[in-house]
């Protein structure tokens, strides 16, 4: 057994997780470098360590004592303060500055440090405040090793017992010891789970009234993640009570206490007592009355409105023989991509509307609140074009935005005019912790809020918002807070798209609340008709059988009769065939399948598409992290939203032009770097915008080759390949299938079991989504009489 006291000089590794730490110390006896490996609750460079441990030969790094037990010590003499104190481990002393505090000290710099820290001053250039910092610090590391060792003792890692510490202070000993249950509320990443582990190692018991209320929360906080705003009492007590392990009738009085605290809300509804989260409720409550505030019935006549329309199609009729005639003198073989593009504006812009779309455009202009919904072809872009057309002629000011980056890029190329993402609209910026006095976004996001709010509401006389149904209940809430009552919003979406992936049903809850104009597009227009992709993304939708042997040019079905004949003709499809046909890179021609899992779900399918789009090269650089090889050159996507990550864009000499924070779940990019000394990977996504991930974020990203259909909402492909192979039943449902087939542009590709497509197609149940917030527009319609 060997025992060396030294000087912490590097912390070489340490896993944040568990705490194993590789350290270099310097013997303080004869001032060799001493290699030491253990787990360790707190140590940093500069630290003084006691430990003991038998001393090993490591293959490849030679001799290092593994420390069997430790202790961090206070510097006892003189030389060994200095040392300590000029560190760097204090902010603010440094070499020369620690000498003079020794020197003046000697022997009782320490005491004086902790027990008279106002005496520094007496030093030559330390001040009474730099004095007291300095104490601080001396003292908050003290009481920081303590509370690591603490922390351990029950399991917590090195990672969270810093993020518990930060939280609480000193005060975290009675929150462990009474309630750890805190943790979850408090600590974002601390879930119930989590907790309920610490409390087990504390000794609470299962039937803790703490725990009880805690297992609440967390079942309605599940109930999130797959939609949900609130859940029935019923279904919420028997899966709290699953959770719990504890009898249903042990809940009932929890939740009177929990309603006094208003941590949740009790309402009543047709299948009896619905349970909400406070802050879902809340949401939904005050959506609804701002909702109602915006929907103010304007009174132009309608002639005046028949003749302004007449100006909008003249003008909209000369810029469209201007377009053909730029067309017809650009007709050349390396033109052809962008001859479908001015087609495609031509489609859009055509003058003549229907009946329907005339009507949308009349609502437009004597509606506060407008909903336009309609499927593929039934011409949304040009009655949105036509609307901006009629406002900007009228010079109003006009904000386009949509939920994501490709939904917005999509949005700007369709109408010529500039939107952006919803967050981007909204100015997303750094604040404090949520909560705080800072966070004025209600979205409960650490460290980030939207700078557009009713205290200083968006510029706009106009606002058009695109691809509702991707919109869940806290971003609909943060741009109602945006929005001045008078400036017209207008919501434009297919409702029969899957609903948003956060919780709430908005754009369905709105139509559904019969409160507001709606006007849904359902003539199919010529030349849209002409598309099989049209016809049958609406024979899907109504429940028609679809020809999958009919010969197409864009809706194609290719059999093939297991999991690897149909992988095989994917990536024939993507390297081959489809690049040429549809105008556009391989990268751009997206696989969808409806299951992660499987021999068709995205992990597997992203395994082998990677290997043959992107295989192995000596010089690609690679980073290997969860499971996942990134390889430069990948093309993966962001899996989560996270409001602090910063991006730039720069020009072709590097040099930036624009910067912003923010990326979002569904974002598309492609590794462009795998910086190994600085543990970095660039990331390259829409618009130029490039981000640095550190190698712990890689958990934010994963391979994009293949993607699951529920991720594709909001963006459009030149072509899609969807494998068609049998999954469970509760992913093989038709608005899945419609979802996909509306992502393609150009081409779809069906490819596997004709059985597995009309599966699909038959299967109209969806997944029950419980969202209040239809009731509480009418309950505040009901009120105003």
């Amino acid at each position: 057994m060997a025992t060396i006291t030294g000087f912490i000089e590097r912390i070489k590794f340490r896993n944040e997780d568990n705490g194993y730490t590789v350290l270099s110390v310097t013997d303080q006896n004869d001032g060799d470098e001493v290699i030491m490996v253990g787990t360790l609750a707190y140590a940093a460079e500069g630290d003084m360590i006691e430990a003991s441990g038998h001393m090993t030969e490591h293959p490849v790094y030679g001799e290092q004592l593994q420390i069997e037990s430790y202790e961090m010590k206070t510097p006892q003499d003189e030389l060994s303060m200095e040392r300590y104190l000029g560190s760097g481990a204090i902010k603010g002393i440094g070499a020369a500055l620690a000498a003079r505090i020794v020197r003046h000290f000697k022997a009782d710099t320490f005491r004086v440090m902790e027990e008279e820290p106002e005496r520094l001053s007496e030093v030559k250039g330390i001040s009474e405040k730099m004095a007291m910092a300095i104490a601080e610090q001396v003292e908050d590391k003290k009481d920081m090793r303590q509370a690591m060792m603490f922390l351990q003792n029950y399991g917590i890692t090195m990672n969270l017992a810093a993020k518990i510490y930060q939280q609480y202070g000193p005060t975290l000993y009675g929150i462990i010891r009474e309630n750890p249950y805190r943790l979850a509320d408090d600590i974002p990443g601390v879930g119930f789970k989590m907790a309920d582990e610490i409390a087990e190692r504390v000794g609470i018991f299962t039937d803790s009234d703490y725990r009880i209320k805690a297992g609440i929360l967390y079942t309605l906080l599940q109930a999130t993640s797959n939609g949900h705003t609130y859940l029935p009492q019923t279904e919420l007590f028997a899966q709290a009570s699953e959770l719990l392990k504890v009898d249903p009738s042990a809940m009932e009085k929890h939740l009177m206490d929990m309603q006094i605290d208003r941590r949740v809300v009790v309402k009543q509804a047709e299948q009896g007592p619905v349970i909400y989260s406070s802050q879902y409720y809340y949401l939904e409550l005050n959506a609804a009355r701002m909702l109602h505030d915006l929907n103010i019935k304007g009174d132009t006549p309608e002639a005046e409105i028949k003749e302004n329309l007449r100006k909008v199609q003249e003008i909209q009729a000369r810029e469209s023989q201007a377009r053909q005639a730029r067309t017809q003198e650009n007709q050349t073989q390396a033109d052809q991509a962008q001859l479908i593009q001015d087609k495609e504006r031509q489609t859009q812009d055509s003058i003549c509307l229907d009946s329907l779309q005339e009507k949308a455009v009349y609502e437009a202009v004597n509606s506060g609140l407008l909903v336009i919904t309609g499927g593929p072809g039934t011409g949304k872009t040009t009655t949105i074009n036509t609307i901006i057309r009629y406002f900007e002629m009228e010079g109003m000011e006009i904000l386009l935005a949509a939920p994501t980056g490709r939904a917005a890029k999509r949005m700007t190329e369709a109408t010529g005019y500039e939107a952006r993402t919803i967050h981007r609209m909204l100015e997303l910026v750094p604040s404090g912790p949520p909560g705080g006095d800072n966070d004025k976004s209600g979205m409960g996001t650490s460290g980030m809020h939207f700078d557009r709010n009713e205290e200083n509401p968006l510029d706009a006389d106009v606002i058009i918002i695109d691809e509702m149904s991707m919109v869940d209940i806290s971003l609909m809430h943060s741009l109602l807070r945006a929005v001045n009552v008078g400036t017209r919003l207008i919501l434009v979406g297919d409702v029969d798209q899957l609903p948003s992936v956060g919780p709430g049903n908005v754009l369905r809850d709105i139509i559904d609340s019969g409160c507001f104009n709606v006007v849904k597009l359902t003539n199919i227009f010529r030349q849209a008709a002409q598309s099989d992709i049209v016809v049958n993304a609406h024979k899907i939708n109504a429940g028609e059988r679809v020809d999958l042997a009919k010969r197409s040019n864009d809706f194609l079905f290719i059999r093939r009769d297991n999991p690897d004949a149909v992988i095989s003709a994917a990536i024939t499809l993507i390297q081959q065939k489809l690049p040429g046909y549809v105008h556009a890179q391989p990268f751009d021609i997206q696989v969808m399948t409806p299951m992660r899992k499987g021999a068709l779900g995205v992990e597997r399918l992203n395994q082998v598409l990677q290997n043959y789009l992107n295989p192995p090269d000596k010089s690609k650089k690679e980073r290997e992290a969860g499971g996942i090889i990134y390889r430069v050159g990948d093309k993966v996507m962001q899996i989560k939203n996270n409001y602090q990550m910063e991006w730039e864009v720069c020009n072709k000499y590097g040099i930036p032009t624009d910067r912003g924070a923010g990326i979002f779940n569904g974002d598309v990019g492609i590794i462009r770097e795998i910086n190994e000394y600085a543990e970095l990977l660039t990331v390259e996504f829409d618009e130029g915008k490039k981000i640095e991930y550190s190698f712990k974020q890689l958990e934010e990203l994963e391979l994009a080759y293949a993607i699951t259909i529920h991720k594709s909402q909001g963006s459009e492909y030149p072509a899609v390949i969807i494998p068609m192979y049998n999954g469970p039943r509760m992913l093989m449902t038709r608005n899945l299938i419609y979802t996909a087939v509306t992502r393609a542009r150009a081409c779809v590709c069906l490819v596997g079991q004709p059985d597995a497509f009309y599966t699909m197609a038959g299967n109209c149940v969806e997944q029950k989504r419980y969202s209040g917030l239809k009731v509480r527009i009418r309950e505040i319609y009901e009120m105003e009489g």
